[in-house]
């Protein structure tokens, strides 16, 4: 498992560096797809768990809200009016077709826009930043390595478990690690990075990336849960020996947007 993991960033990450350094369309269109096919997935998991969420709205409102994030930002917020009355409308008329439960799948198709859609841009957001290519360059390959190490110590030392119901195998000794990993790489990153882009300090780049290590756990564990209800281990089998593209973006969603925020006030 752990050798078709590492096949698997392998492959990946060269063509990832090479798409957030050119910018623009090409990592927008990037963006835009993978967020695409995480929100097919997130949809094919309420289906597995038995409701009705819309696919059309979902993922067409997720890479929608995507595209308009790269071409014009000013009309995200209406776009996500639009898109809250056209969910509410799509299961109304689903109720009157039968659909009891259409009001939960409201909810759930709501909720993958905006969790999805909304959350998910900032990572176009992130990268439209002045010196967004640093930015971005700092802020994932932290989360990477801070999963890594959460991973690698957590597996060997780790005793005390951090989310018996979520996930079972996250321990408190993995968590911290990851903070520790996040903090160093975070700095060392950003010492690489400050040689490109000054504002890219050593004390931003540890304080990105102990947020990271902190935070960005959450939305693992929040796929985790999704999972658990649909009675799933993984979002798909897309990526071999990683599951799903969700299951491999969960913790980005977190760092993006958090990502965004901190060094909007940092700089």
């Amino acid at each position: 498992m752990l050798v078709r993991r590492l096949l698997i960033a392998i492959l990946l990450v060269p063509p990832g560096i090479g798409l957030i350094a050119l910018g623009g369309w090409p990592y927008g269109f990037f963006v835009t797809l993978v967020l695409g096919v995480a929100a097919w997935e997130y949809w094919n998991l309420f289906r597995i768990g038995g409701f009705a969420p819309s696919r059309v709205l979902v993922v067409g409102g997720v890479a929608g809200l995507a595209l308009i994030t790269l071409i014009r930002p000013e009309y995200l917020i209406p776009s996500i009016v639009l898109l809250t009355l056209a969910a509410m409308t799509y299961h109304l008329v689903d109720y009157e077709r039968g659909r009891d439960k259409a009001a939960t799948d409201f909810g759930i198709t709501l909720g993958g826009i905006l969790y999805l859609g909304l959350i998910g841009s900032f990572l176009i957001s992130l990268r439209n930043l002045p010196d967004g290519k640093w930015w971005v360059m700092l802020v994932l390959p932290s989360v990477w390595l801070v999963d890594t190490g959460a991973y690698l110590i957590g597996s060997r030392y780790g005793k005390h478990k951090l989310s018996p119901r979520l996930s079972p195998k996250k321990t408190w000794e993995g968590f911290f690690a990851g903070i520790v990993f996040g903090v160093v790489i975070g700095a060392v990153l950003a010492a690489l990075w400050h040689l490109m882009s000054p504002a890219v300090t050593i004390e931003r780049g540890a304080l990105i990336g102990f947020l990271m290590g902190v935070l960005t756990p959450l939305g693992d564990l929040g796929e985790s849960m999704i999972k658990r209800q649909a009675g799933v281990k993984d979002s798909s089998q897309i990526l071999p020996g990683h599951g799903g593209v969700l299951d491999r973006i969960d913790s980005w969603l977190w760092a993006g947007v958090i990502g965004y925020y901190v060094i909007l006030l940092l700089t």
